[in-house]
C-alpha cells in the first residue's frame, strides 16, 4: 500500500507511474454546514441539503451533503494529489457510482484510490486508460461513496494530440 506517496510529483507523473494494486490516500478534507447549504442551493436544492431546520424532519434527521457535492470533493482531492497535470487527457466517465452513507457537517473525508487497471490504448499508442476504484471515507472509517474512475493519461515522453 502506497498511502498517497508517489515516486514522482503530479507534474511529472505519467501512466507508467501507476501500479496495479497500489493504494493511495489523500485528505482529510473537512466539510462545513455553510458549504453544504451553499452547494445544495446552487446545484441540488432539496431541503435536506439546503435547510438545516427542515432537514431535521426528513428521513436523514439533519442536514446532509448532496452526493454531487461528495463527488466534487472527490474530484478536488483527485486533481490536487493524484491526477498527473500535463499527462492528463480527460476522462470517458465513471462507472458504478454509489452513495453509501450521508455526509454531514463536520465530517472529514479522505479519498482512497486503488489502482485497478492500467490499460494501453489499442488505437493511440501515446496513451492509455487508468481505472481507479475510488472510495470516500469519513473520520469514522465509514465508506460514504464509491466509484470506478477512468482517466486517459499519456505515457512519458509522448507528445499528445487528444
Amino acid at each position: 500500500m502506497s498511502n498517497g506517496v508517489f515516486i514522482t510529483t503530479a507534474h511529472d507523473r505519467y501512466l507508467e507511474d501507476f501500479v496495479e494494486g497500489d493504494v493511495h490516500e489523500f485528505g482529510p478534507l473537512a466539510i462545513s454546514e455553510d458549504e453544504i447549504v451553499r452547494f445544495g442551493k446552487q446545484f441540488d436544492p432539496q431541503l435536506f441539503h439546503t435547510n438545516p431546520e427542515a432537514a431535521k424532519e426528513t428521513v436523514y434527521g439533519g442536514l446532509i451533503a448532496s452526493g454531487w457535492h461528495t463527488c466534487a470533493l472527490f474530484m478536488r482531492l483527485f486533481v490536487e494529489h493524484c491526477l498527473p497535470g500535463p499527462a492528463s487527457l480527460g476522462s470517458p466517465g465513471v462507472d458504478e457510482l454509489r452513495w453509501l452513507k450521508p455526509v454531514r457537517p463536520g465530517d472529514e473525508l479522505t479519498l482512497r484510490i486503488t489502482v485497478h487497471k492500467v490499460k494501453p490504448s489499442r488505437s493511440k499508442p501515446d496513451r492509455g486508460v487508468l481505472f481507479s476504484f475510488c472510495e470516500m471515507v469519513n473520520q469514522d472509517s465509514d465508506v460514504v461513496a464509491t466509484m470506478m474512475a477512468m482517466n486517459l493519461i499519456r505515457y512519458r515522453g509522448q507528445d499528445s494530440k487528444a
